[in-house]
């Protein structure tokens, strides 16, 4: 299967508009996008008491093809609209519906369902009235509601409200493609799950997509019958203090658990002892001062630096070390935040191969006010990506990685249990692990944080960091055993 593409909202009009210009009517595509709403509703739900909330615009026309089909099939629907249609397309639709008509009112019969087709995409101000009144009561009981395109209320492109409120929905039907709403938060969350059906659009071409396995899988670096541990990759992870020795430690074993053939952690010399008492297949090299770290680290094929490596010139100058070495460097942390006064001087060492994690008060520190002035997640990942010249992931419940080419991919597999210390420090060991392999860094990225949030959904509640790397066999034998199969 090819990878799920994410379009603007004016990407998605112009593929209707293609649609049309091509000799497919309106009408058509909005039964095509009526039906496949009925057939998403019925294999999920039975037949039930039914109100398809109806607005004035084409969002609306599809939800009087739902009624009629629904109604065809048997189910107890009516329609309760928000004025009557006004597009022609819309008129159109509702004219073919014989069924009962509502004003929304409060007083209307009660559903057990509700379709929202009051406003899709098509809203440009805030909700209010009796679509405020059904957008508090979805809050309450989001499985009794299913949404066509995306939840009335929601910004399509930037999976905020519109004003105050929004439905919620334990179901949303997309036609041909996703939309940022479904997958940045807090639109994501008010989707449910969702459902893209192909309604015969044209194929629309998107540099951006949804991280899921179909988008890196054929360049994952399983191993064949040949490989020895020397193939499968050096991987370093830069140690900090005695005292902070944890979080590299975490990184270093995530990054074998992923597959790396062999990893090192360069250690200060006041921190040795602390780390050779954990360690056991991850081996330990000593290094005093920059130019050491840049000897050591020269034949490796990616180093982790930032976990706990301490907010200090040593870390930038450790930074400057490794970035002349020209190895893959995934910077993380206090690699990030040692910068923060001169971040100009870290772009201009980094490049493609090189991967940034930051969450959003790091990103914020090297980028300050790009987050706040760009209209989501995804721009201010690509402006960044595009500035610092490597690749960046944007840490969250929806987090973003992004290209300097404009390649970006949003992980819609975020997982609550990750709310925890240290597991950051996983990512960049997943990450860099996979590097070290040979996969390229943007692919790396973003398998890293599909695997790290599947990890922690296979765990769920009680998740700690250190469990982790040791989830990291089922997920990758899931992963092996279905490509094989």
């Amino acid at each position: 299967m090819s990878p799920r593409s994410i379009l603007t909202l004016a990407e998605t009009r112009a593929l209707d508009a293609a649609a049309i210009e091509a000799g497919t009517p309106g009408t058509v595509l909005m039964e095509r996008a009526g039906s496949a709403v009925v057939e998403a509703v019925c294999e999920r739900f039975t037949p039930r008491a039914t109100a398809v909330l109806c607005g004035p615009g084409n969002n609306g026309g599809d939800g009087y093809v739902v009624a009629r089909l629904l109604a065809e099939r048997g189910w107890n629907v009516w329609v309760e609209r928000l004025g009557p249609p006004a597009s022609a397309d819309a008129i159109s639709a509702a004219a073919l519906w014989t069924g009962r008509t509502l004003e929304i009112d409060s007083a209307n019969p009660e559903a057990d369902l509700f379709v929202d087709a009051l406003f899709g995409a098509g809203l440009s101000k805030p909700l209010s009235g009796e679509a405020a009144r059904l957008a508090r009561a979805s809050e309450r009981f989001p499985g009794q509601f299913v949404a066509i395109d995306l939840p009335s209320g929601l910004d399509g492109d930037t999976g905020r409200p519109v004003g105050d409120l929004a439905f919620c929905a334990g179901l949303t039907i997309s036609f041909q493609t996703l939309k940022p709403v479904h997958v940045l938060e807090p639109g994501a969350g008010r989707c449910g799950e969702v459902v893209v059906a192909d309604i015969g659009l044209p194929a629309g071409t998107s540099s951006l997509m949804e991280n899921g396995v179909d988008l890196w899988m054929d360049l994952f670096p399983w191993p064949d019958a040949t490989v020895h541990k020397h193939s499968r990759g050096w991987l370093g992870v830069v140690s900090g203090d005695a005292w902070s020795t944890g979080a590299a430690r975490l990184s270093a074993r995530a990054g074998l658990r992923v597959g790396a053939g062999v990893v090192t952690l360069l250690s200060p010399p006041d921190a040795l002892s602390v780390n050779a008492a954990h360690l056991e297949a991850i081996m330990l090299q000593p290094f005093d001062m920059d130019a050491d770290l840049e000897r050591r680290a020269a034949d490796m094929d990616a180093v982790v630096i930032g976990p706990a490596a301490g907010v200090n010139e040593d870390t930038r100058l450790n930074v400057l070390a490794l970035a002349r070495t020209g190895v893959a460097l995934v910077l993380d942390a206090d690699a990030l935040t040692a910068f923060r006064d001169d971040p100009e001087t870290l772009f201009s060492v980094l490049d493609v191969d090189d991967v940034m994690t930051p969450h959003p008060g790091e990103f914020e520190r090297l980028f300050p006010g790009l987050l706040k002035a760009s209209p989501n997640r995804i721009v201010a990942a690509r402006k960044a990506a595009a500035t610092a010249d490597a690749i960046v992931l944007l840490k969250g419940a929806d987090t973003v990685i992004a290209a300097p080419d404009g390649r970006a991919a949003v992980n819609t597999n975020g997982c609550p249990w990750l709310a925890t210390a240290g597991s950051g420090d996983v990512l960049t060991g997943l990450i860099a692990g996979l590097i070290a392999q040979g996969m390229d860094s943007f692919e790396a990225a973003c398998a890293g944080a599909w695997l790290h949030a599947d990890a922690a959904d296979l765990h769920g509640p009680g998740l700690i960091s250190e469990d982790l790397p040791g989830l990291m066999p089922a997920v990758l034998r899931r992963l092996y055993e279905a490509r094989l199969g």
